[in-house]
């Protein structure tokens, strides 16, 4: 029999400590710092934890705290399970029938109790569920199959969590991330001068921009558009939804010339070419067409710094006639308040892409008033992780 202690040795021989230096910061003042600092003390004693776990009135919240911290530090293995059931298309393959691990397992080139494995984890996380006749796609796995451009999102996180290996590292600005080399695409005209580069970063963008369209036309409506321009908007998925909303509306595209092609195409398919001018250009290097009463900015101003956002902001407020107005939709950060969506995945996402940063509602609103946008609002989102959109007047 194998001595099991001796072969876990090294693999714990190989856990080192945190190598950060002690970090005390004075006391703060104040009720409110002083009752934290006793909740900390307490909570962090194992004796008060295995009190609070066996306390008749303690020991729901204590299990419930139990649970979400330990959903947090088994969230990277929930995605890569999330990736591996995308990556082999066993969400849309189970979506009809069951089907059972051997059956997968010989399908994939993998061994039925590893197959079994992935699909358990898959039911635990509620995206398969398991019956009698096998394992089939669960709600949430057949929600996800629904939303545009979802899975290959979830494909090309591969890049994104290659990046995350070493957050301390991301944080410090000590590495030079695959995301940024995947999207050079944001860094301007200079980096997307490759067709084929632009057309795989319009594709991506155009699948998932359905669900941003929609959320943003569910929030703010173009009822007294008369002419709507999108800038940076790719082949053009945002103004072909909100078109649908306003048969009369005319339409504007702007966007680097290599998005051209595919978006010429995307118009003419949907019978808009008739009420669509393409106006190739860059906006960090061209002024803004002028003629149109709206202009758009779909998840664009999360892509890049502040200095070029306010400058962004300044041509956009040059190309607006009086009383013209600016819709800005995008991911944002919780600013006071922080939430896992804009403050989690989105900043981070935006760090490693390395250019840009998420923004608060707040951060965006002081740039459009250093712009001279005034009238600046924010209508409620009913699903903010998908965008939060705010809109603004030129006085």
């Amino acid at each position: 029999m194998k001595d099991t202690q001796s072969t876990r040795q090294p693999a714990a021989q190989g856990l080192a400590p945190s190598s950060a230096p002690a970090f005390e910061p004075a006391p703060a003042k104040g009720l409110g710092a002083r009752l934290r600092r006793w909740r900390n003390r307490k909570v962090a004693d194992p004796a008060f934890q295995r009190w609070a776990s066996a306390g008749l009135l303690t020991r729901g919240r204590a299990s419930r705290d139990g649970v979400a911290l330990f959903d947090i530090v088994a969230g990277f293995v929930n995605a890569q399970v999330l990736q591996a059931l995308v990556e082999l298309n066993i969400l849309r393959d189970l979506r009809d029938a069951p089907a059972s691990a051997a059956q997968l397992g010989a399908h994939h080139g993998i061994a039925a109790p590893r197959m079994r494995r992935l699909l358990d984890a898959g039911v635990a996380l509620g995206l398969l569920d398991l019956s009698r006749q096998g394992y089939q796609t669960g709600r949430q796995g057949a929600a996800a199959l629904g939303v545009p451009g979802l899975l290959d999102m979830i494909r090309h996180h591969a890049v994104f969590y290659r990046d995350m290996a070493d957050p301390v590292a991301l944080l410090r600005g000590d590495t030079e991330t695959e995301l940024a080399r995947f999207w050079p695409y944001v860094f301007g005209a200079g980096a997307a001068g490759d067709p084929a580069l632009a057309e795989r970063y319009s594709a991506l963008m155009t699948d998932s921009q359905a669900l941003v369209a929609e959320e943003t036309l569910r929030t703010i409506g173009f009822d007294d558009t008369r002419h709507l321009m999108d800038v940076g908007g790719g082949t053009g998925a945002f103004l072909r939804a909100a078109a649908a909303t306003q048969p009369q509306m005319q339409l504007t595209l702007f966007d680097l010339p290599a998005v051209v092609p595919a978006a010429t195409a995307a118009f003419a398919e949907a019978g808009l070419t008739a009420r669509t001018v393409i106006h190739p250009g860059s906006f960090r290097d061209d002024p803004l067409p002028q003629g149109a009463d709206t202009v758009s900015l779909v998840r664009v101003l999360y892509d890049h710094e502040d200095d070029t956002v306010l400058a962004l902001l300044r041509s956009v407020h040059a190309a607006l006639p009086a009383g013209g107005t600016l819709v800005v939709s995008e991911p944002m950060r919780g600013g006071k308040t922080p939430h896992r969506a804009g403050d989690v995945y989105f900043a981070f996402y935006c760090m490693a892409m390395q250019t840009g940063t998420a923004r608060s509602p707040e951060e965006i609103c002081q740039l459009l008033e250093k712009a001279g946008f005034a009238e600046i609002e924010q209508p409620k989102s009913r699903r903010p992780f998908v965008t939060s959109v705010i809109t603004a007047r030129r006085p």
